[in-house]
């Protein structure tokens, strides 16, 4: 009976703390979350290079991102780290179709004999990102941050909607295809971040390519966006 009563009251006190019960610890444990993380989301766009001869892609690319950081900070100066877990989508509209075989991947051209008539075709690549960044914050809230992620890929798809670009019938098609062959599995490179207070504009150069090399065109890109980071 006994542990039984110590057993409640220690839920009791648990759940005052984790709810908590009082202004001023609930007061500091936002303080803290706010010094120690950071949560961001935005919105950025593609400049693709080494795009193969005849492909043309969109002059909007855009992609989405977020990401939650934990802050590191050095002692009491204006510098610290940061490293944490994010997602990124990135997005390639142009006028070509992805073509596969087990060891070999392209992109070809829609309509190379005929016109054909269409919407919209895309690949798009989603990412589980680490990333991790030197950062500074003056004290009138100017921030800026360079740093590196690593990326997985987690599983692509390509998309194509318009005419049926095989009869040439008008016939509308929405195709989806989500055995996109040949691609690397990982994507890394450097990042650059400046803002001030919660709006930011950001990029990222991708060092690694999005095919596998000596299977596919060796395209990567640069993404510039925006990022906003209330916390």
């Amino acid at each position: 009976m006994k542990r039984n009563h110590l057993f409640s009251s220690f839920l009791i006190v648990l759940v005052l703390i984790l709810f908590g019960s009082t202004n001023g610890k609930a007061q500091m444990v936002n303080e803290v979350a706010k010094k120690r993380i950071t949560i961001g989301i935005g919105l950025f766009n593609d400049i693709w290079f080494d795009v193969p001869k005849g492909i043309k892609t969109r002059t909007i690319n855009q992609g989405f991102q977020t990401f939650v950081l934990y802050n590191i900070p050095f002692g009491k100066s204006n510098f610290g780290f940061a490293l944490g877990l994010g997602f990124r989508a990135q997005n390639l509209y142009g006028n070509f179709l992805v073509k596969s075989t087990i060891d070999s991947t392209w992109l070809e051209k829609i309509g190379d004999t005929a016109a054909v008539n269409y919407q919209r075709s895309k690949l798009t690549l989603p990412y589980l990102e680490l990333p991790v960044e030197f950062r500074f914050k003056s004290k009138s809230k100017v921030a800026i941050g360079i740093g590196f992620k690593v990326a997985y890929l987690l599983p692509a798809h390509t998309k194509y909607v318009g005419e049926n670009y095989v009869t040439l019938t008008g016939e509308k098609l929405r195709m989806k295809n989500r055995e996109v062959k040949n691609l690397e599995q990982f994507s890394y490179g450097p990042t650059f971040r400046i803002g001030y207070r919660w709006f930011h504009i950001n990029a990222y150069y991708s060092i690694s390519k999005i095919f596998t090399k000596g299977n596919g065109p060796q395209m990567y890109p640069l993404s510039i966006g925006i990022l906003l980071m209330p916390f």
